[in-house]
């Protein structure tokens, strides 16, 4: 039998699996691939397809990338990158990472926007800017504002933005939710507030890592949602709509808040994992 020929590349990538594995990641040998692709400035298609070792730096590199996952520090937050939309945003620590169920946000903006096209649009709580750079990007006679209580945040929004050259077509504002924007009306909002509940036990890459500030919403998680359905009918016109990202186990609670504000017409939408992931408003 032929002994299988040396492979720095693929050594080190197995021995980086076997760590993460036992460090609890469940994606191991992905996210391994992409540390080794994030170490070399090469793609994942290109390491495993090589067979050079990868030089004393990138080797170097590879290993603190390892440790950091191996503590269970978010990938995106080690490669500084995540893909949302089809759009490549950076992220830091001071931005929630960006989830593929909020593309469900986006999806139905679009929506509303395809029969509005001029339509102006509020993002509340911005974080990375994905969902206000996502409706903007793809709806090009839109007006977006997108405010954060958070300046750190509004810096990641904003270099999202400017890198994918769409600073003309969103305005970032600091602010808390609706008192950013000085009693402004809009044609929709959208948002993804935080709605964890105070005390939720999560994985480590979310409780160690991403930011409070973006996650925990009170004893029930509804503590925006409230606040939101509060102020919403002061800053819609006359058959706008709000569209917010909801947890789980929350599209029913936040729908009765909905319709408690004067909402006339209230739904809710699974994302593709089967979870009632966005609800719906308009309001007259």
């Amino acid at each position: 039998m032929l002994a299988r020929a040396a492979n720095p590349v693929r050594d080190s990538i197995e021995s980086a699996v076997r760590r993460l594995s036992h460090a609890g990641v469940e994606t191991a040998r992905l996210d391994a691939e992409l540390l080794m692709a994030h170490a070399c400035g090469a793609t994942r298609a290109e390491v495993l397809a090589g067979r050079d070792a990868p030089s004393p730096q990138a080797a170097a590199q590879f290993e603190q990338f390892v440790a950091r996952r191996a503590a269970r520090e978010p990938l995106a937050y080690i490669v500084g990158r995540r893909e949302f939309y089809a759009l490549d945003l950076i992220v830091t620590p001071a931005v929630l990472i960006p989830r593929p169920e909020t593309e469900t946000v986006v999806d139905a903006a679009l929506a509303f926007i395809a029969d509005a096209p001029g339509a102006r649009v509020l993002d509340l709580g911005t974080g990375s800017g994905c969902i206000a750079i996502a409706i903007a990007a793809n709806a090009p006679r839109a007006r977006i504002v997108a405010t954060d209580v958070s300046a750190a945040a509004l810096e990641v929004a904003r270099a999202n933005a400017m890198r994918l050259h769409l600073t003309a077509r969103v305005d970032f504002v600091c602010g808390d939710l609706f008192e950013a924007v000085n009693g402004a009306r809009f044609d929709l909002v959208v948002s993804n507030p935080p709605y964890v509940e105070d005390g939720a036990t999560l994985a480590p890459e979310i409780s160690d890592f991403e930011p409070p500030l973006a996650l925990y919403a009170g004893p029930d998680g509804l503590a925006f949602y409230r606040r939101i359905a509060a102020s919403i009918r002061d800053h819609l016109e006359p058959g706008g709509m709000l569209i917010v990202e909801v947890g789980a186990t929350q599209a029913d609670a936040v729908a009765a808040l909905c319709r408690e504000a004067g909402a006339i017409n209230v739904e809710a939408t699974r994302d593709l994992a089967g979870a009632q992931r966005i609800v719906q408003a308009r309001f007259a």
